[in-house]
């Protein structure tokens, strides 16, 4: 598996690098999240633009991304439009989606941008090239939160996002019992060892899912999600205790 290194994280080796949230919804709350945030010292900070209440407005967004940009110094920063039918908070057209990741990409303020797999193979291609063109790194992204699907669709929709040119598959299920989440970890492990040229990211989510979220350096997630000042989908825990669980099993799994 190929490491991708963003500003001197890198992604795809030793532990999961920590992904952190900014769930404001103010241009002043996302601001003040983000001086908190930073203290907690994640890998990577993630925007989540559904969430902020200026989001149909991409002059807003544009301005906000600067800010954040400056707030966040050689952060690596992840611009993240969740659409609601993948459990985001606001609902956007299809085509207001991708003009607005468009916007977002041609700021050159983002270090990486979220593309959900199901926005149509040939948006997809043109979102991807657009975003090589200015410099920002792919995490091309499907969540299902009503159930886990069979390990050979996980294998499935994870192969086709590197073929549509993800520089980080993401995918994120939600269990109903111990079982699903031995699924996703399953599919998680035969991807690394299988078919993966590069990293990926994998969850299963809520309570049940937990363990999927601290054991990536085991199975193969090269990146896990942790609550800042609050958690953008179930089973998040917080960073600080997030860290100590990953460095307990880096130091003592290590060969």
């Amino acid at each position: 598996m190929n490491v991708l290194t963003i500003k001197g994280v890198s992604i795809g080796e030793g532990m999961p690098k920590i992904i952190v949230p900014l769930m404001g919804k103010t241009e002043k709350q996302i601001l003040n999240e983000a001086e908190t945030v930073k203290t907690l010292n994640p890998d990577i900070v993630e925007w989540r633009v559904d969430v902020f209440e200026k989001a149909n407005d991409r002059e807003a967004v544009t301005k906000m991304i600067f800010e954040l940009r400056e707030s966040l110094a050689d952060k690596p920063f992840l611009f993240t439009f969740r659409t609601h039918k993948e459990g985001g908070r606001m609902e956007m057209d299809e085509s207001s989606y991708i003009a607005l990741l468009e916007a977002a990409v041609q700021t050159k303020g983002i270090d990486l941008i979220d593309i959900e797999l199901f926005t149509g193979d040939a948006n997809v291609e043109a979102l991807v090239s657009l975003a090589e063109k200015n410099n920002v790194y792919v995490v091309m992204s499907n969540h299902d939160f009503e159930k886990t699907p069979a390990k050979d669709e996980i294998l499935l929709r994870l192969r086709k996002m590197q073929d549509l040119g993800a520089h980080i598959p993401k995918i994120a299920v939600m269990p109903n019992d111990t079982g699903d989440l031995l699924t996703l970890l399953d599919a998680t492990y035969t991807m690394k060892t299988k078919y993966a040229d590069r990293p990926i990211i994998t969850m299963s989510m809520a309570a049940t899912g937990l363990v999927s979220r601290l054991s990536g350096e085991v199975f193969g997630s090269a990146c896990t999600f942790g609550a800042g000042e609050e958690a953008s989908a179930p089973g998040q825990i917080p960073v600080s205790e997030l860290r100590n669980v990953l460095e307990v099993l880096h130091k003592n799994t290590r060969k």
